[in-house]
């Protein structure tokens, strides 16, 4: 199996993506609903919760560990990528690698949670390829919330999501990093208000593609993975707007398993 982890409905995005890109792959999915948000918690918080969720996934059988939180990959990846015998992935690099190949003058912004914009993690990634980039990045707290409660329509999150990226359209950037795997549920919203000249990158999609290219390069490991399209979502705290966002998202009719860790 597959394994993916996020903080709570966002990681969604992720499985969607790897369900269109890895056709019949069996997935297991943890989302951590019942501590979400990781992005204003600790850096020694959101590491300790991650060793939590990934043990969780390689007992339940998972081969390989996508680590579908922005936060997450941005505080404690590098702890993680070595120290587990099977391939972890995080989401930020395929991002920022997609960036760069897509911003036409390299001023680059990102947009995420406190914790991963505090990290810096995107700028240090994207001048490690392209040192003369201008990168521009926006904490922005409410929006994950705004996915959990479901307000993807509402006008105040618009009004948010504009207010929110008012300095990186006075920036004049080309191109924009969804710097949270729940941002692509308000990706409409987003493309609106930043204008339509600016290149959107969003991670689940990027993060999907750099899993296929792996599992092509390395046989031996796709040939472990099961491929009987076997689908299972936990999460540590069952809600009925989390299992309504599921079913809309994955376009399948999932039921939820709650787990304690």
């Amino acid at each position: 199996m597959i394994g993916v982890f996020d903080s709570g409905i966002g990681g969604l995005t992720v499985v969607r993506e790897l369900m269109k890109q890895l056709v019949g792959y069996d997935i297991i999915y943890f989302g951590d609903t019942a501590r979400t948000p990781y992005g204003n918690k600790s850096p020694g918080t959101v590491t300790a919760y991650a060793r939590q969720d990934i043990d969780f996934l390689l007992n339940k059988g998972a081969k390989i560990i996508v680590i579908a939180c922005n936060t997450a990959s941005s505080v404690a990846s590098e702890d993680f990528i070595g120290s587990y015998d099977v391939p972890i992935f995080e989401v930020i690099t395929p991002a920022v690698e997609l960036s760069v190949m897509a911003s036409k003058i390299f001023r680059i912004g990102v947009i995420g949670t406190r914790a991963t914009i505090k990290s810096g993690i995107y700028e240090k990634k994207i001048k490690e390829i392209e040192p003369n980039a201008a990168v521009y990045s926006v904490a922005c707290p409410l929006l994950v919330p705004l996915v959990e409660e479901g307000w993807l329509k509402k006008p105040e999150t618009r009004m948010i999501v504009k207010k929110y990226l008012h300095s990186l359209k006075c920036s004049q950037i080309d191109t924009l990093i969804l710097g949270c795997t729940h941002y692509p549920f308000l990706k409409e919203i987003i493309q609106r208000k930043i204008g339509r000249r600016v290149k959107i990158i969003d991670s689940s999609v990027a993060i999907a593609e750099r899993v296929k290219r792996f599992l092509e390069k390395h046989p031996e490991v796709d040939g472990g993975l099961g491929k009987e399209a076997i689908s299972r979502l936990f999460v540590s705290d069952v809600t009925d707007h989390f299992e309504k966002i599921a079913r809309a998202t994955l376009k399948r009719n999932l039921s939820l398993e709650n787990v304690t860790l």
